[in-house]
């Protein structure tokens, strides 16, 4: 006899493997993103101006940096 839920855990197991994938991911890309950031502040851009470029604000950009 089968599991009628097979099915369904199987799906599960898939959709938690990408969102652990996914998150993987987005750690990378904030490390980027930091490290632009970081970059560009030692050509002294000021946080502000890049908040201001980036549509948020100077204390987003504090808490990108913090993280």
């Amino acid at each position: 006899m089968t599991d009628p839920h097979r099915e369904t855990y199987e799906r599960i197991k898939e959709v938690r493997a990408q969102a652990i994938h996914h998150a993987r991911l987005a750690q990378e890309f904030a490390k980027q993103r930091r490290e632009l950031m970081q970059g560009l502040i030692s050509q002294g851009v000021t946080q502000s101006d890049i908040a201001r470029e980036l549509g948020v604000t100077r204390q987003a950009i504090q808490k990108m940096l913090a993280v």
